[in-house]
């Protein structure tokens, strides 16, 4: 694997979020088993597992970096592309939790909605964009 900054960054970025995944998971374990009294527990475990594939997704990306077609300015753009909604995934999931809302589908709960919006601008497309401009940096290089 060839060490740049960014890759470095980056892999450190998903170490990072894997931690906090991990120390999630010790407050996920304390919802499920009815110690502390959140809004929908099963969303704290859901903020737990989003921590732990977020990480590791960040740290596949540091890895693939070197066989990607794109210039440094690609590379970053797709680093701060795949970091944003990874941590905003953990981020929001976590806060869905304790307001007792999921934010799959527009209601008329605005804390729904709020976290509804959230999760559309700040994971699912991003992270759509992100995903397919990942695939698409292997194409090319040799």
């Amino acid at each position: 694997m060839t060490e740049t900054p960014l890759t470095k960054k980056l892999a450190a970025a998903g170490a990072l979020l894997f931690f906090i995944g991990m120390i999630t998971g010790i407050w996920a374990a304390a919802v499920l088993t009815g110690k502390v009294v959140v809004g929908m527990p099963r969303l704290a475990l859901a903020a737990h597992l989003n921590g732990l594939l977020g990480g590791l997704w960040l740290l596949a990306v540091a890895w693939s970096l070197q066989f990607l077609h794109y210039g440094e300015k690609g590379l970053r753009r797709l680093a701060l592309g795949v970091a944003v909604p990874a941590y905003a995934n953990w981020l929001v999931t976590l806060v869905a939790s304790f307001l007792g809302v999921n934010g799959l589908d527009y209601t008329d709960n605005l804390a729904n909605n709020v976290i509804a919006a959230l999760l559309q601008s700040l994971v699912v497309l991003p992270t759509l964009i992100a995903s397919g401009f990942w695939a698409w940096g292997f194409k090319g290089k040799d």
